[in-house]
């Protein structure tokens, strides 16, 4: 069995198969670059300051439902016809007034509308651990969406700097039938032979260069 993580979709598995099997199957994760502490602020305060709150009284352009869940660590089931499961972290759960869950994913970046598309399966993934977990009760999850927020400007006021970052809502579509396809390629990926480097990688780049550097012959230098 594999575990994979939906937050793994939008980047390292388009970028490069290879280094997404080495991380699946082996662990071996790339070198990466602690996000700014000042991102992580943002995020916690944006995100600690819906809770119980009604999106909709926040702006008309948001869905009706009031926010009930931050952060929630989600492990499914097997995925059916693979030898999948998945384990990540959601960033908000919206309820509904019929019962059901808006699946909310939280982005800090311009609200551009190809965002839709590239985090499409790693909020199906998570709707899907919510309604088919390992354990405890599912989760029925009628709609999700990313909501964005991106500075727009800026106001000084007793001593302090405000920054103005206005919520804007990407209704992203369900797609079960897609996304268990898109499970099906990541299972023949993993069962068969390693896959070729990602040819824009910058991380196999990088060891390739390193490679070459270690390899070199060392010229020594010439008497006169």
């Amino acid at each position: 069995m594999y575990k994979i993580s939906p937050s793994d979709f939008a980047y390292l598995y388009e970028e490069c198969k290879l280094c997404y099997c080495l991380k699946v199957k082996f662990g071996i994760y790339q070198p990466s670059m602690p996000m700014p502490g000042v991102f992580s602020a943002i995020n916690t305060r944006l995100q600690g300051n819906l809770i119980g709150k009604n999106l909709k009284t926040l702006s008309e352009e948001l869905p009706d439902g009031e926010v009930v869940t931050q952060e929630g660590w989600v492990e499914s089931k097997v995925i059916p016809g693979t030898d999948l499961y998945l384990k990540g972290k959601y960033d908000l759960l919206v309820r509904k007034k019929d019962g059901t869950y808006i699946l909310v994913d939280l982005k800090i970046s311009q609200p551009g509308e190809d965002k839709i598309g590239k985090y499409k399966t790693q909020l199906g993934a998570y709707k899907f651990a919510l309604e088919n977990p390992a354990s405890g009760k599912p989760v029925k999850i009628t709609s999700m969406g990313l909501l964005v927020f991106y500075p727009t400007k800026a106001a000084f006021k007793d001593g302090e700097a405000i920054l103005f970052f206005p919520p804007k809502w990407l209704e992203v579509p369900v797609d079960e039938k897609g996304f268990l396809q898109f499970t099906k390629e990541i299972d023949l990926l993993l069962e068969g032979a390693l896959p070729p480097e990602g040819k824009d990688c910058k991380w196999c780049k990088y060891r390739h260069v390193g490679d070459e550097i270690a390899h070199k012959p060392v010229q020594e230098d010439i008497p006169f």
